[in-house]
């Protein structure tokens, strides 16, 4: 459950988009992006512009299934943006994906990759779909990446809902060699107020993998600040030798890093 409303994701999506637009005005956007191999900042941006598109196509159909994605599949021709077109591009689809939503209402229903079935899916979704990219192309670019602290937490919850959906074993088989007695995952975000419980336990000692917000003593505990805890889990940050503190079982926090997946 979000713990954001859905007018908020709606404009969420919008905020996120201009906060990113804004950040490569004037920019070189053939750098490469270290967390994207193979594309560089312009690419990805063309990358989140028509995933941003694709959705709200998808809503406006109320699709009963996938529509294609073939538009910006292939990057290769992007390979050389210019800030000046592609920043009104990205605003002009974020703000088209936040109408059709509006429009929708959070409960229609409509195919998602997930369990769930409506609006509210894309809406999420893309708020957090839309700040991790920003992640990609501001750090690509050189630049600090900040991100609300209710924001971050609703991306971290969603990270950990999608990733312990049951069906990613039959999807991702190699996941179930996770689950083992005694493994079990503890993050504590260590700049947010107390009231905010801002901690994760992830428990693999079970038939499914299992999250809870909650402060328990676990096989490896990682503690750092809120937007490095979410860089982490999405494979934006090392595990080791960066903003992160981690105690106890190294390689279990190395081995989960390794097999999880929701994509």
């Amino acid at each position: 459950m979000t713990l954001l409303s859905y007018e908020r994701l709606c404009s969420e999506i919008v905020a996120q988009t201009r906060l990113l637009t804004s950040s490569i005005e004037g920019a070189d956007l053939t750098v490469p992006v270290p967390s994207c191999p193979g594309w560089n900042v312009g690419q990805l941006l063309r990358h989140l512009g028509g995933g941003q598109r694709w959705a709200a196509d998808m809503v406006r159909a109320r699709a009963t299934e996938a529509l294609s994605d073939d538009h910006f599949r292939d990057l290769s021709p992007y390979a050389d943006e210019d800030p000046a077109v592609v920043g009104p591009w990205l605003t002009e689809g974020a703000a088209e994906l936040a109408e059709a939503l509006r429009e929708a209402g959070p409960d229609a229903r409509m195919w998602t990759p997930v369990p769930g079935g409506n609006a509210a899916f894309f809406a999420r979704r893309f708020v957090h779909e839309t700040a991790l990219h920003r992640a990609d192309a501001i750090l690509a670019l050189g630049a600090e990446f900040t991100l609300q602290q209710e924001v971050a937490l609703d991306a971290l919850d969603e990270w950990m809902e999608l990733g312990s959906l049951p069906f990613h074993f039959e999807v991702h088989p190699w996941m179930r060699e996770l689950l083992g007695p005694g493994r079990t995952l503890h993050f504590h975000a260590t700049d947010t107020a107390p009231e905010a419980h801002a901690e994760w336990v992830v428990d693999l000692t079970g038939e499914v993998i299992a999250w809870r917000r909650a402060h328990e003593k676990a096989a490896v505990a990682v503690r750092g600040p809120l937007t490095e805890l979410l860089l982490l889990v999405y494979k934006r940050r090392p595990a080791h030798g960066g903003a992160v503190e981690v105690l106890g079982d190294a390689k279990l926090l190395d081995f989960w890093l390794e097999r999880v997946s929701f994509g």
